[in-house]
């Protein structure tokens, strides 16, 4: 009896599949690294900028304070009145040396006449102060520009 051998296939068609396959694996791992890269810039920059947003707050309203203690204490010679409504603006930077160095406010004292009273004594009047503070490189808010690290908070109260 006569043995018969089959012939063993030839190994050199799959000789480049494994370098295939790492090329590809090495091609979607550093897609991931870069993507995870991306995503993790991006957290820290809107951290920082709700960081810097609480501090934006904190600035506007330490300038209300600022103007509602000027009201109180100058009376009408800080926000005076006018025929229609009248206005009286200031803007300032924050200390160099604090935690709110960077941020200038912008405080707004507008007066609106009220309706006429029978009592003289009685002052119906209103007083709108608004504050803005915003990390600008000029001497007011809002700023003409803004860029990606602009932050910008506006607090309004009525006396």
């Amino acid at each position: 009896m006569m043995q018969q051998t089959m012939p063993v296939p030839s190994r050199r068609g799959a000789a480049g599949a494994g370098l295939v396959t790492a090329i590809f694996l090495l091609v979607v791992l550093a897609g991931l690294a870069t993507a995870m890269v991306s995503i993790f810039g991006a957290q820290r920059q809107s951290g920082a900028l709700d960081e810097q947003g609480a501090r934006a707050y904190q600035a506007a309203r330490a300038g209300v304070e600022w103007a509602v203690f000027r009201r109180s204490t100058e009376g009408a010679a800080y926000c005076p009145p006018g025929s229609a409504a009248a206005s009286r603006t200031d803007s300032f930077a924050l200390p160099a040396g604090s935690t709110m160095a960077g941020f200038v406010v912008t405080v707004v004292c507008t007066m609106t006449p009220g309706p006429v009273s029978d009592n003289p004594n009685i002052d119906l009047s209103r007083w709108t102060i608004r504050a803005t503070a915003c990390t600008t490189g000029g001497n007011a808010c809002p700023a003409p520009t803004n860029s990606r690290d602009y932050v910008e908070r506006v607090i309004e109260v009525q006396l």
